[in-house]
């Protein structure tokens, strides 16, 4: 049964690749299909004999190629469909936000020429979904609403949810849910509230309901521009200590990889002239003396931290415990 279900996904493939293109060579094929060409031949013979008018031209330059502008009715990619093919290289992501069905379905249609109607599905899923990857790291969580959401968001429908705040209180708010981000494990909602945009943790939503209700989005909103800025706006709302350090031309070059970058860069372009030793003083913002130790301390010898005390005598101990170590 295995194998009757492989040989008719790759006789699917073998259609949409001669749809999608004027004629391939039985080694073009064999490649694309990761077979060998006598099993290409076989499986062009069983297409004809099924009634795909599937054309075999001879000689050296011949191929395949379909007769009279056939297409198969599996092309037809449905609108949620497109928009999921352009997600498909996250299957977590989609399958949180429950799209892996329609990703799947569009991962069989992918090679065949997509309709005018669908050319700006790219779009459509980068102004509803983006992936923030780097930093903030941490054990990632599904919140129980998140599909509730992301369809609300996919179809441009208003809701009216229950938000926990920080201080544990909770307030009701009336949504137009623009775009989901995925920052390291963690779901954010964007969304326009009496005219005006924030961020959300979905975790934080313990009641959605989903109107009929279809909002007109604000054509000048661009999820990731509006994500970096509030990023950014955050990373900067938490760095409130200041540690000042004296870096190599190494530790220079490390230190923007080690914490957080615009921070990182800021104090670079404040520092002043190398030393005679080559190496420069700079002032850190920093979120805490703990945090920059552990986000300093891979630069090793690279950096030498002169303020506050409480840092370094942070570095002292572990220094010293390594030096017993390996003694």
């Amino acid at each position: 049964m295995h194998d009757d279900v492989m040989r008719a996904a790759r006789l699917i493939k073998m259609v949409l690749l001669l749809q999608s293109r004027p004629s391939m060579t039985a080694a073009e094929l064999a490649r694309e299909l990761e077979v060998s060409e006598r099993t290409v031949t076989r499986d062009a013979q069983a297409l004809s004999e099924a009634g795909v008018p599937v054309y075999a031209d001879r000689g050296r330059s011949g191929g395949y190629r379909l007769i009279g502008g056939y297409r198969t009715r599996l092309t037809g990619l449905a609108r949620s469909e497109a928009e999921a093919l352009f997600l498909s290289g996250l299957p977590g992501a989609l399958r949180e936000m429950g799209l892996d069905d329609a990703a799947s379905a569009a991962r069989l249609k992918v090679s065949a020429a997509l309709l005018p109607s669908l050319r700006d599905a790219s779009d459509t899923a980068a102004q509803r979904f983006h992936l923030d990857a780097p930093g903030w790291y941490q054990e990632p969580k599904t919140p129980e609403l998140l599909p509730a959401i992301a369809e609300a968001v996919w179809d441009d429908r208003m809701i009216t949810g229950r938000y926990r705040r920080r201080q544990g209180a909770e307030a009701e708010r009336e949504l137009a849910p623009y775009g989901l981000v995925l920052k390291a494990g963690v779901w954010y909602l964007c969304a326009r509230a009496d005219g005006e945009f924030r961020v959300y943790r979905i975790d934080r939503f313990t009641a959605v309901a989903v109107s009929e209700e279809h909002f007109v989005r604000d054509e000048g909103f661009v999820l990731p521009e509006f994500w970096e800025e509030r990023a950014a706006d955050f990373a900067r709302s938490i760095l409130r200590a200041e540690v000042v350090v004296r870096l190599s031309e190494a530790g220079v070059r490390q230190l923007p990889y080690a914490m957080d970058r615009a921070a990182a860069r800021e104090a670079l372009d404040a520092a002043g002239p190398p030393d005679e030793q080559g190496r420069i003083t700079v002032t850190l913002l920093v979120e805490s003396p703990e945090v920059a130790h552990g986000q300093l301390l891979p630069l090793g010898p690279e950096v030498e931290v002169l303020e506050p005390g409480e840092l370094r005598d942070l570095f002292t101990e572990t220094a010293r415990r390594m030096r017993e170590l390996y003694a």
